[in-house]
């Protein structure tokens, strides 16, 4: 009860001190920070120069040997480094300084209406698939607001913080929620589900219903087809997994959604289920910040099956768990100055969907962005891991530094 209170006095203090001077940002929730770091912003400038002039009254044709009707492709890059701490038993201070992760991208435009991106990734973090790999590809049409087809490798849609890029989710980390139920360090588990949220796969999204008086669209929705085996894996059953969401925006830039996700995923000739749902909500405005989403999530891990290769079956352990988990995160943040912003989140995840497995993180984070290219967070966490057998409540500081370049 002490960590509780002085948790939300933090929170209170934020509050209080908070101006609402900053601006909305367009690139929030699309995993993709504007390429303007200082040596991008002179290649993107020499590049666009560069590019053959396209005379605005000329009729566009299509052809192989057409050219003007490309945009000059546009680079990005950026770095996050971290520093982690945590008095937990056995953990020797935290894993201490780490290269989170670098990135590279491209993005441009062909025919004015197909849009491409590559997102190659670096990083220092044995626990991923690799640690140089390739995270985004992908040629989307959009010619309506209404329809936008997607078809290559990118964000899973499923929740409302798995395509936030790492600038905009507010704290060193994603959600217990977002990792475990969008695709990050799945629940299922395997190897191959460690993928940033992503899969190789085709979706529709859209825009349709303007409404008030800025004409807003009252509907968003997309529905996706994916290999369900993740990033840089061909699929291993033949059968697809399918992710759909429905929005709603009753007021300019805040949204209600439902989720739902269909499918499976092959590890070792063991099959497990994704049968998921979430309903959320977000607001992003005039740089306030709330985000609150519930998932659950039903079907049994890898690790709850034995398979027989002899017969070619596969049976639940013994000890296998219940088949069943949910999480749920409120994340809130407050605009407190031009160059800081300060973050409290509550993040909870059950592993059985009971409270003798519940994993409860306290966290309050200040952001401090004292240039669109650089920012600093300094980020404290008291963690409550039922699932512990000692030392259930440990203290973490984290420091991160992200930069474009």
């Amino acid at each position: 009860m002490k960590k509780t209170f002085l948790f939300a006095m933090l929170l209170a203090s934020a509050a209080l001190t908070a101006k609402a001077d900053s601006q909305d940002n367009d690139n929030i929730g699309t995993d993709a920070p504007e390429p303007a770091g200082f040596l991008t912003s002179a290649l993107n400038s020499a590049l666009e120069q560069a590019a053959p002039a396209v005379d605005a009254e000329e009729q566009m044709q299509y052809g192989r040997t057409e050219t003007k009707w490309a945009s000059a492709p546009k680079f990005g890059g950026y770095a996050i480094g971290s520093y982690k701490y945590s008095d937990q038993e056995g953990k020797h201070g935290g894993d201490g300084f780490n290269a989170r992760l670098v990135r590279l991208y491209v993005d441009g435009t062909v025919l004015k209406d197909f849009k491409y991106r590559i997102q190659l990734e670096m990083n220092g973090d044995p626990a991923t698939t690799k640690s140089a790999h390739l995270k985004d590809f992908f040629v989307a049409w959009s010619h309506w607001k209404e329809l936008e087809v997607k078809v290559g490798q990118f964000k899973r849609c499923f929740t409302f913080e798995n395509p936030y890029n790492p600038w905009e989710v507010g704290v060193g980390d994603y959600s217990q929620l977002t990792k475990k139920m969008a695709g990050f360090n799945d629940y299922c588990g395997g190897e191959a589900t460690n993928t940033g949220g992503r899969d190789l796969g085709l979706q529709l999204q859209g825009d349709v219903l303007p409404i008030g008086q800025d004409k807003h669209r009252l509907i968003h929705y997309q529905i996706g087809v994916y290999n369900g085996q993740g990033i840089n894996h061909a699929d291993a059953n033949g059968a697809k997994d399918f992710i759909g969401t429905l929005q709603l925006q009753p007021i300019k830039d805040l949204y209600v959604g439902v989720f739902g996700w269909k499918g499976d995923m092959k590890y070792s000739n063991i099959l497990a289920h994704r049968n998921r749902y979430a309903i959320s909500m977000k607001y992003e405005h005039n740089g306030w910040t709330a985000r609150a989403e519930y998932a659950h999530q039903t079907g049994h891990k890898i690790g709850d099956y034995t398979y027989d290769s002899n017969t070619q079956t596969q049976s639940l352990n013994a000890n296998a768990s219940n088949g069943r988990a949910d999480a749920w995160y409120v994340t809130v943040g407050v605009p407190c100055t031009p160059w800081l912003k300060v973050y409290a989140k509550y993040d909870a995840y059950r592993d059985t969907a009971k409270n003798s497995s519940l994993n409860s993180i306290y966290s309050i984070c200040p952001n401090f962005q004292l240039h669109k290219n650089l920012m600093f967070q300094v980020q404290y966490n008291y963690v409550y891991d039922r699932n512990l057998s000692a030392d259930k409540g440990h203290n973490e500081l984290w420091g991160e530094v992200y930069f474009r370049f």
